[in-house]
């Protein structure tokens, strides 16, 4: 639990820098026998890409520092839970197990609205847990939106 607090935190300061980027406020950061291999922030806007959610961006930076897509034995932290997008792409990276701080009850797909992440159709399972830094997490992402509204 101590290496979760560590690296959710980090994911949290990637979701800060997000937010001055004026991107909703999410980082992601993905372990491996205790080394950072990957980590990324969302970045659509400024990067005019729409999957370019701090998943993907953290998935693409740890597949290319293993060599393979294939991210066997690694675990996900990430400040919101994944939407359908992210949590098909860690699927499909074999991804053993996913720490996310808060659910989003409009597009999470780790169980608030879909489960993706363990669904019995596909060929991959994914160990989820919630709730790491979860206030410090649901705060963030509640000023941002309230300051746009």
């Amino acid at each position: 639990m101590t290496d979760d607090l560590v690296y959710m935190a980090r994911a949290l300061e990637l979701a800060r820098a997000a937010e001055a980027q004026g991107e909703v406020p999410v980082g992601a950061v993905i372990v491996r026998d205790g080394q950072i291999i990957g980590e990324g922030s969302n970045r659509p806007i400024t990067a005019h890409d729409p999957t370019a959610h701090a998943e993907i961006v953290a998935l693409r930076a740890a597949a290319d520092a293993v060599g393979s897509y294939r991210l066997l034995e690694t675990t996900l932290y990430v400040t919101l839970e994944p939407c359908a997008m992210c949590a098909g792409a860690m699927v499909h990276a074999r991804v053993k197990r996913l720490v996310f701080a808060t659910r989003d009850p409009k597009a999470g797909a780790a169980g608030s609205v879909f489960n993706i992440a363990n669904h019995p159709a596909l060929n991959h399972s994914i160990e989820c847990e919630e709730g790491v830094l979860a206030g410090e997490c649901s705060l963030l992402l509640k000023e941002f939106f309230r300051a746009r509204r």
